[in-house]
């Protein structure tokens, strides 16, 4: 893997960081992508870039001339349809969703060159389940995995794969933030809100670890994973096993 090259986004905390230091410690060569300017200059041995994922006019300035492009930036907004800010929905999906697909258009060419390259969309369960006032999060997830797939079938024949991972409730700086949000809208306590809302559908009684998430992340970037592509890889303790 030393002579690959990845394009990681949302790398200044959470799942993009551990992605990033997970794969620089494969030998590949990471370009860690966050308007966190603190948060990426805490990562070691990668290269970094702060840059605002929303304005999509300014993506074209990030590398194109990439082996691996992870998916990652993402927010959440907790609120009922009915008052869910237009606004903020149509932020979120153009950084979750118009995002990754404009930064997979300018890196295909540079994979189907090299006839080699691999696409890691970081989902979530909401990519296959749906959950209450989380509207604008459920849509962009679904319409990543969907974009997901067409970009499986399509650069099948170039050697380029295209896999969605799907945790559940992992430990990141989202994930606690909405703790407070979901504690209103509940009408519970932030530790009532872990457990009986964040933890209730799941098996496995405990939020997943970053690292737990790169792990997965680094297979799907690696040599083994040639045949795998299209897919969905489920982190969620047991979630959908309902």
């Amino acid at each position: 893997m030393e002579t690959r090259r990845a394009l990681v986004t949302g790398a200044a905390s959470g799942i993009g960081a551990a992605c990033a230091q997970r794969l620089a410690a494969d030998g590949v060569h990471v370009v860690a992508v966050d308007f966190d300017q603190a948060g990426l200059d805490a990562l070691d041995g990668v290269e970094t870039v702060v840059a605002d994922l929303s304005d999509l006019e300014r993506l074209s300035d990030l590398p194109s001339d990439v082996d691996i492009l992870v998916n990652n930036a993402g927010v959440q907004q907790v609120a009922p349809v009915e008052q869910f800010p237009p606004e903020r929905f149509s932020y979120i999906l153009r950084l979750m969703l118009e995002a990754p697909f404009r930064l997979i258009r300018q890196t295909l060419p540079h994979m189907y060159g090299a006839g080699w390259g691999r696409v890691v969309n970081i989902s979530s369960v909401h990519g296959l389940r749906a959950s209450p006032f989380k509207a604008a999060y459920v849509a962009a997830k679904h319409g990543l995995e969907g974009l997901s797939k067409v970009v499986a079938l399509e650069g099948a024949a170039h050697g380029v794969t295209s896999n969605c991972v799907n945790p559940a409730y992992v430990r990141t700086p989202l994930v606690t933030a909405q703790l407070a949000d979901q504690a209103a809208t509940h009408g519970l306590s932030e530790s009532e809100v872990l457990d009986k809302v964040l933890l209730e559908p799941v098996a496995v009684k405990r939020l997943i670890e970053p690292a737990e998430v790169a792990e997965l992340v680094a297979v799907l970037c690696g040599p083994a994973s040639a045949s795998i592509t299209g897919s969905s890889f489920v982190l969620d303790g047991g979630w959908t096993a309902h």
